[in-house]
């Protein structure tokens, strides 16, 4: 078999068993395997901070450096969400999520091996390459396998499934830290790769054919793959057409825009390298910056949507985005590092923590029914803020202890008020036609804020000690919160092109 025709054979979706595409309950199926990947990626966002101080003490490296085990993940990630979801619609959206977990997987379990800090890190950037393959293509998988009138109760069960990784993550990692070793936090992506690559193969509905048989027999309305093969070849040569448009440069320009910003950061925070490496490294990314402004307003197809971008209430519901996500991954951060130099066990730690999550996960899915039913989303991101800001402030000024419990629910059931109403805020000002590249630009905002997140606070403790460098930052954060409140615009809802 010859390299064109093993290429072939790997890219060709299979369709499920036909028992399966065949039961009007199938879609349900295929949304379960879409939260296996869901699951596993926020699972694996917030069980690193746990394993910070091991690794540190591991590896005999400092936070600064060692905080490149996340932030090397999270700008991969950044860098190929747009790529990905393009490439997905010439290869197959199945195809690639299956992909995404045996990336995942196999880079798991070489990290898990790792010999060195800087071996980790570069793994932990493999480890993205295969979560950008999976949320690259999350959400749609959903909408083309579920018919229209589930649509919200499936993307509800997706965000459910979202919120209970992120509030699993710090349990499992204190304990897997305290009672095995750092190793296991990525080997325990394995079992779950597995059977996701398993879920996908028989339960995902194809998103491209090449002629082949239909999944559902032909009495069966199933979902929308089964009118895929009458349109494959058109299909693709459209999707081949808009790929060469993709903005490439706008692309790269971000990515060296981020990372030398990171850099900076962690540069200040310790990472040894020159001391003139600081400004040198902000001023590039100032250049990066608007360098990438000037290409986003003559590219055909940017990545940012200049136009877009200045849609009113759309800017500031960006900003909004990345300071929640900001606000959400600087405690899960510092809160091991607050608890554990106080004298608590890691993971009784890691029990702590997990209440932001879980409280945020509770109000995104659950929590806001218990608001009054006339508020607004715009009523509701400002109250939202505000009691993210009382949270904040007071984990800032208790002690570290089983104290800060409460200011954590707090700061979390906030969060998860202010984040689904800004998210909804900023798709309803976008219109309809250009949701896609708008629901790119959230998922961005979201990654660079919690890349932001992880490296302010590293840089808070590195200039000011564990205890008050870590307290100066929440009292930061608590202001900033507050200050989203007030950024929070009402918007219009736009039915045509900006």
């Amino acid at each position: 078999m010859n390299a064109t025709a093993l290429a072939t054979r790997l890219l060709t979706e299979r369709p499920r068993p036909r028992g399966i595409a065949g039961w009007r309950h199938a879609h349900w199926l295929a949304v379960g395997t879409v939260c296996l990947g869901a699951f596993l990626g926020q699972l694996d966002a917030s069980v690193i901070a746990l394993v910070f101080p091991a690794l540190g003490r591991h590896f005999g490296a400092g936070f600064a450096a060692v905080e490149w085990v996340a932030l090397a993940y999270l700008l991969v990630l950044v860098a190929l969400l747009a790529p990905i979801g393009w490439l997905s619609d010439l290869v197959g959206r199945k195809t690639m999520y299956i992909g995404g977990f045996a990336v995942f997987g196999l880079s798991s379990l070489g990290a898990g091996f790792a010999g060195g800090l800087w071996v980790l890190v570069g793994l932990r950037a493999v480890q993205a390459v295969g979560a950008a393959m999976m949320q690259a293509n999350s959400v749609a998988l959903v909408a083309r396998g579920v018919p229209g009138h589930a649509m919200r109760r499936a993307l509800g069960i997706q965000a459910s499934a979202q919120g209970l990784g992120l509030a699993l993550g710090p349990i499992l990692g204190g304990m897997l830290v305290e009672h095995a070793s750092w190793r296991w936090v990525f080997w325990v992506n394995v079992p779950i790769a597995v059977f996701g690559i398993l879920a996908g193969w028989y339960l995902l509905p194809r998103t491209r054919t090449t002629g082949a048989p239909t999944d559902a027999p032909a009495a069966v309305p199933g979902p929308r793959e089964d009118q895929a093969g009458a349109h494959g070849t058109a299909a693709h040569r459209t999707a081949s057409r808009e790929a060469v448009r993709f903005d490439l440069p706008g692309l790269l320009l971000l990515t060296g825009a981020t990372t030398t910003l990171l850099l900076a950061l962690s540069t200040a925070s310790g990472l040894p390298l020159p001391g003139w490496a600081v400004a040198a490294l902000l001023l590039a990314s100032a250049v990066l910056a608007l360098a990438l402004v000037r290409q986003e307003r003559r590219a055909a197809r940017p990545i940012l949507a200049p136009g877009l971008v200045n849609t009113p209430g759309v800017r500031s519901g960006l900003v909004v985005a990345l300071i929640g996500y900001l606000l959400l991954f600087c405690p899960l951060v510092l809160g091991p590092v607050l608890l554990t130099g106080a004298g608590v066990s890691t993971a009784h730690a890691g029990l702590v923590v997990t209440l932001l999550p879980a409280a945020f996960a509770f109000a995104a899915t659950v929590g806001g029914g218990w608001l009054p039913r006339g508020w607004s989303d715009v009523t509701r991101c400002r109250f939202g803020a505000l009691l993210t800001a009382v949270g904040l402030l007071l984990f800032a000024l208790l002690p570290a202890s089983d104290a800060v419990a409460f200011p954590l629910l707090v700061a979390g059931y906030g969060l998860g008020l202010l984040l689904p109403a800004n998210n909804a805020l900023v798709m309803r000002a976008i219109p309809a036609q250009c949701s896609a590249v708008g629901g790119g630009m959230v998922n961005m905002a979201r990654s660079l804020g919690t890349a932001l997140g992880m490296a302010l606070s590293v840089l808070g403790v590195h200039l000011a000690g564990a205890a008050s460098g870590g307290r100066t930052v929440l009292l930061a954060l608590a202001a900033v919160a507050a200050a989203a409140a007030l950024l929070t615009r009402p918007v219009r809802t736009r039915r045509t092109g900006p």
